[in-house]
């Protein structure tokens, strides 16, 4: 695979380097004397703190009792060790609850599908506790929402970061809610849509026709198929930057076990996520090595995939934290480039929903319900009020 775009690996910095030869490492056994030339002069505090930004420290801990215990201090190798003992805990746990949300759901008859989490780390790993994971993600048909939230909030969940519902805006311009038990120390997002944007997406009725059964938790839970798996990975990842390396390395491995790539760049096409393709794939080949076959030529070879693959580029060499909101002195930087992420229907779309009414208009003009059209003329006169009055609260 050609990777010729504007990246300068040469200013990497040897934490990072060593980072990603370990990442390999755990992939490719004969990587293991390349490891040895980055061993000198490594910062080791920053390099466990890199590792635990990247959130890959399962991969690395599982590379590093590949090498000679003498290669590595022993106090990095024990503050590692603990981060995935850890996960490990957490994992399980996730599985466990996992298994009870699915069957709740099941018995209110809500058709669930679970993005990421532990069905993803069993999938490409084999093993829970490979891969990291904050939370679980499941999506569901809008028309269940105020069903399944009613199932969380029965459980102990209680809504976190709970926006206005003043007006019935909320589902359309949002695509997922969060739910945390404060008990369990557990968080559940309860998705409607896949992405936030307004572009082109499979619809929930498609991705459970293509369903695949998983049996981890001994309960029926289901996935998405491999290829729709890929593209929201991409897209998901692509949204958020790659400033976590982890994300990349589940691309890394979904390649390395294959699938039907033709299948899979339809789907890129249809969906208008094909520059996101080709930037995942540059990415992937250039920061973990991962062997790109060559049907996908065509998307990475791209002009918009190597710019936006050069933007991402960025925020993954730096360690920068964009989530849940970019820190100052790269706000306006990320801003760009979610920008240039969108299609030119995309924009309109999302020009378009700053004009639909919010919650927040019904908070500083209540009005009865027979009234919310008058929310639309009214929009531009009310977002200037609440401007105003921001500026001198």
């Amino acid at each position: 695979m050609s990777s010729q775009w504007d990246i300068q690996t040469h200013t990497w910095s040897r934490e990072l380097e060593l980072m990603l030869q370990l990442m390999k490492l755990y992939e490719e056994k004969e990587a293991a004397h390349q490891v040895r030339d980055w061993l000198n002069d490594i910062d080791w505090n920053q390099f466990v703190e890199l590792v635990r930004h990247h959130r890959v420290f399962p991969t690395v801990y599982a590379a590093m009792k590949k090498l000679p215990p003498e290669l590595i201090p022993a106090d990095v190798i024990e503050a590692i060790s603990r981060d995935c003992t850890h996960n490990t805990f957490k994992m399980l746990q996730l599985t466990a609850e996992l298994k009870q949300v699915a069957e709740l759901m099941a018995g209110e008859n809500i058709r669930m599908l679970i993005l990421k989490g532990p069905l993803l780390a069993q999938e490409l790993y084999g093993d829970v506790s490979m891969r990291t994971s904050k939370d679980l993600d499941v999506l569901i048909p809008v028309e269940d929402v105020d069903c399944a939230e009613a199932v969380l909030l029965q459980q102990g969940y209680v809504i976190k970061d709970q926006k206005l519902r003043l007006i019935n805006d909320w589902k359309w311009k949002d695509h997922h809610q969060s739910y945390y038990h404060p008990h369990k120390q557990i968080q559940v997002e309860l998705h409607w849509r896949l992405h936030p944007d307004s572009g082109p997406e499979s619809s929930f009725e498609e991705l459970w026709s293509r369903r695949r059964t998983s049996k981890l938790t001994g309960y029926p839970i289901y996935n998405m198929g491999k290829e729709e798996m890929m593209d929201y990975l991409i897209t998901h990842g692509a949204r958020h930057a790659w400033f976590r390396l982890r994300w990349l390395s589940d691309i890394d491995r979904m390649i390395r076990n294959g699938m039907d790539y033709e299948r899979l760049i339809k789907l890129f096409y249809r969906n208008g996520s094909h520059n996101l393709g080709g930037q995942a794939l540059l990415l992937a080949s250039t920061f973990l090595g991962t062997p790109v076959p060559y049907i996908f030529q065509p998307l990475y070879s791209g002009r918009k995939s190597r710019k936006l693959a050069s933007q991402a580029a960025f925020f993954m060499q730096n360690r920068v934290q964009i989530c849940p909101e970019p820190t100052e002195d790269i706000a306006g930087q990320y801003k760009s480039y979610m920008l240039s992420l969108k299609s030119w229907r995309q924009r309109i779309a999302y020009l378009l929903r700053r004009l639909y009414p919010s919650s927040r208009d019904a908070e500083v003009l209540p009005l009865p319900r027979g009234l919310h059209f008058l929310y639309f003329p009214l929009r531009p006169f009310l977002w200037f009020y609440r401007r105003v009055r921001q500026s001198y609260s």
